[in-house]
């Protein structure tokens, strides 16, 4: 499922047009990735969690040269699997 067939799975189920859909499901993934930008934990109980790791510096090697390359210091988006999703999954 990509957004549209998000957008068009609310339309049908909650009798919203497709225009107040859209605007729905902007918020809800703008309100995500505002929250992760400040460095903050999403939680949707049972389903899944949306957190930001920090990574500190340090010293990589290029792979074609084998030189040393130094790496910067960076926050990256992560997301965990609910025990609810797992199980529906899994079944």
């Amino acid at each position: 499922m990509n957004k549209l067939g998000l957008v068009e799975a609310l339309k049908e189920t909650s009798g919203l047009t497709k225009i107040e859909a859209v605007e729905v499901v902007d918020v809800f993934f703008n309100e995500i990735s505002k929250a992760m930008a400040k460095g903050g934990r999403v939680e949707l109980r049972g389903l899944c969690s949306f957190f930001v790791k920090q990574y500190k510096p340090y010293t990589g090697r290029n792979p074609k040269t084998g030189e040393p390359v130094k790496i910067q210091a960076k926050r990256l988006p992560f997301f965990k699997c609910g025990k609810e999703l797992k199980e529906r999954v899994d079944n």
